[in-house]
């Protein structure tokens, strides 16, 4: 399991001055038995970040030249990334031992 990132929108300043904002997910899975048997087990987790634009600032990077990885670097360095991945795994653990059940008994 490895969790990926991406990012899902930016907000920008129209005047030039960089990313305000990236939305942002993290999403991970991890498959329990084969074929038909397959279940796929989920965890995922979605936010925003808002960023305030310096193009004065040393390594301040262009909009037209940014990759999503710039922003995903942005993102993790602002949040607590390991505590998000752990709650990502933790979604998928309790996926796998669920301890509750819908059904009924008739």
């Amino acid at each position: 399991m490895a969790v990926t990132w991406t990012i899902e929108q930016l907000e920008r300043n129209t005047n030039g001055d960089g990313v305000v904002m990236a939305h942002w997910k993290a999403t991970d899975s991890e498959v329990v038995g084969a074929g038909d048997d397959a279940i796929t087990h989920l965890g995922s987790t979605f936010d925003f970040c808002v960023f305030t634009p310096d193009a004065t600032a040393e390594g301040y990077v262009a909009y037209d030249s940014l990759t999503e990885a710039d922003v995903i670097a942005w993102v993790k360095a602002d949040v607590d990334a390991d505590a998000i991945e752990e709650g990502i795994a933790a979604q998928i653990t309790a996926s796998k031992e669920p301890v509750t059940a819908v059904g009924m008994p008739w």
